[in-house]
């Protein structure tokens, strides 16, 4: 990434350069971007080809102004940590579901050393709004949850939020472009349920605001308000005024779709 891409990606998530290459400059970032950049999955339901790249993750959120799932906000996010001197590494994760942990690469994950390391996440859509720190086995306090990194065999790890496994995160160093084949399955097949959902989910001051379908799902302080969208001008509408997202169609097969419970965490 060049200055004025830097000084664009900052803006996007509203954050003066950070003066210090810190755990305090890592969390500002963190929550930041969680509030800013919405974890959607559009670009499959408008027929758009998601590439995992720097530079055009960079156009599609930044220029664009949209969201991803977790290979492009994670991957984005590793490109601005990296420009602006963090020391990060792309880790690989397989996230746990009814039937156990699902395959490696399910999920990209971030550690960030920053005088410690942390376990930095803006891709799973309700999770950590803080990094988490790898090396700390007791309970961490985040404001979305209890979470806590628990020792599994070959030196993985196990993330834990509120007492339920969420993913396991290997330890050795990938490139982005070791997540194209599954990025590709998550886009293509019927059995993802990328393809079988649509959720555009963001986290807001006081709870967090999402699309799921064609309802607009509205949590503030502990309380949960719900509104479905009956017209299409409705839907465009709540995109752009929710998440600044312009859209110039519906994306396709809204209105007989379901959320599948591993995409409902990101609704609450």
């Amino acid at each position: 990434m060049d200055r004025r891409q830097v000084d664009d990606y900052l803006a996007r998530i509203q954050v003066a350069p950070p003066v210090g290459v810190d755990a305090e400059a890592l969390r500002n970032l963190q929550v930041h971007h969680l509030m800013a950049v919405p974890f959607e999955n559009l670009s499959i339901h408008l027929g758009e080809g998601i590439v995992l790249d720097e530079s055009p993750l960079i156009e599609k959120l930044v220029y664009r102004r949209r969201g991803g799932f977790c290979y492009e906000l994670n991957g984005a996010f590793a490109a601005l940590l990296s420009a602006l001197g963090f020391t990060v590494t792309l880790l690989a994760a397989r996230v746990h579901g009814p039937d156990g942990w699902g395959p490696l690469f399910d999920h990209l994950a971030l550690r960030v050393d920053a005088s410690e390391r942390w376990l930095v996440d803006v891709g799973f859509g309700r999770f950590s709004h803080h990094p988490l720190n790898v090396d700390v086995r007791s309970e961490q306090c985040d404001p979305g949850g209890t979470f806590r990194i628990a020792d599994a065999a070959d030196s993985d790890l196990d993330i834990f939020m509120d007492g339920e496994p969420q993913y396991r995160i290997e330890s050795r160093s990938r490139g982005l472009h070791d997540f194209e084949p599954t990025s590709w399955w998550q886009q293509t097949s019927p059995e993802s349920h990328f393809t079988r959902s649509l959720v555009c989910s963001r986290l807001t001051e006081n709870g967090r605001i999402t699309i799921s379908d064609r309802t607009l799902v509205q949590t503030a302080d502990g309380k949960r308000q719900e509104h479905l969208l009956t017209e299409d001008d409705e839907v465009l509408a709540a995109y752009r005024t929710h998440f600044g997202i312009v859209l110039d169609r519906v994306p396709s097969g809204v209105l007989q779709r379901r959320p599948e419970p591993g995409v409902a965490r990101d609704a609450r």
